[in-house]
């Protein structure tokens, strides 16, 4: 009898005939609190939980620049509360860290105001788990937004392995001096555009922002179904080219000829009559000067070999600026264009007639 009780005392769950309550399951044993993905060592010793962190499930934030992460309004001030409580007592506004706190947890519209102003140059690390590779975590400067869901940049989404289908991803602050440097000089994610394992770009412009660039940068002749206006004309420069497509004078997709920077093979620039489109030269006023003209249709591969080409002819300061600006033309291109597919546009196989 001695004997069975400490065999279930150490591993009940071993044992045929295993000691059980009257509810008819078996004791917890100590190799059973210990073992397991909700034993002692996993549970709370390989795996803590921290202060100044959070989670929450991630959206897209469109209009977010590539350095930035939008952060719920609620969570920041529950982040930042020793921040907000310390500015308030050095502006005079309380006496006391417990008549702070108490102005905090009612979200007083002076919290919001030191907020902003704790926020600047305050970077978060955001974290998606499973954490294979350094870019699962980067660093991000935080933009108050309404709601409960942390916006994320479009760009970014390749590092993490992110989708907008219900992940979740965690915020964490750091807090030391030496760590909001690093933070903000390694591991902020406009720094981090190169691959660490290869060295080729890793934020590259996927789905509607490739639709868009795509779109833009097509050519069409006229042809029996339609008219492409202004077709074959020749501009003195892109600033005129941008002048008659707002005014309607031309077609976006028209074949036009322009006097632009081009590159040659030696590196230098020279301005010289090229054929190209409307599109590629409205394009191009997003392309840094060193770079050249880009006079190509532009697919995911393509524009891959670009942000490359940028980041090594102007540095990452610049490329992400250009990452910035072919996001936004990109999307707003993909709404313009308005792709949508005919019913006519759709080959019936023929197995399907008979």
């Amino acid at each position: 009898m001695l004997q069975e009780a400490v065999d279930s005392l150490f591993d009940n769950s071993r044992k045929v005939n295993a000691v059980k309550t009257e509810g008819n399951r078996a004791l917890k044993s100590l190799s059973d609190i210990l073992k397991g993905k909700q034993g002692r060592f996993r549970q709370n010793l390989l795996g803590k939980r921290v202060d100044y962190s959070a989670r929450s499930v991630i959206v897209v934030g469109p209009n977010l620049k590539l350095h930035e992460c939008g952060l719920p309004k609620d969570m920041a001030a529950e982040l930042f509360k020793p921040f907000i409580i310390r500015k308030m007592i050095e502006r005079g506004v309380v006496k006391t860290v417990k008549s702070a706190k108490k102005i905090v947890d009612r979200k007083d519209p002076l919290v919001w105001d030191i907020l902003e102003n704790v926020l600047k140059g305050h970077p978060v690390l955001l974290n998606r788990a499973p954490t294979l590779h350094r870019l699962g975590i980067q660093s991000f400067q935080p933009k108050l937004v309404e709601g409960k869901a942390i916006q994320l940049h479009p760009l970014v989404c390749t590092a993490f392995n992110a989708d907008f289908d219900g992940d979740q991803m965690a915020v964490h602050l750091p807090l030391g001096h030496a760590a909001i440097l690093e933070a903000q000089v390694l591991m902020l994610a406009a720094h981090n555009i190169l691959n660490p394992a290869n060295g080729t770009p890793i934020t590259v412009p996927s789905q509607d922002m490739v639709l868009g660039l795509y779109y833009i940068t097509k050519g069409r002749r006229t042809d029996d179904s339609r008219v492409v206006k202004g077709q074959d004309q020749s501009f003195y420069s892109p600033e005129e080219v941008i002048i008659a497509y707002n005014e309607k004078k031309v077609d976006l997709h028209a074949f036009i000829k322009v006097k632009v920077n081009v590159k040659q093979e030696d590196g230098t620039i020279v301005n010289k009559l090229t054929d190209t489109t409307v599109g590629r030269v409205l394009f191009n006023q997003m392309v840094p000067e060193e770079v050249g003209y880009i006079n190509e249709l532009l697919t995911k591969k393509s524009l891959r070999d670009i942000i490359g080409e940028v980041v090594k002819m102007t540095g990452m300061a610049r490329s992400a600026r250009f990452l910035d600006d072919i996001k936004e033309l990109g999307f707003k291109m993909a709404f313009q264009g308005g792709l949508s597919f005919n019913l006519q546009d759709v080959n019936i196989p023929v197995e399907k007639h008979t």
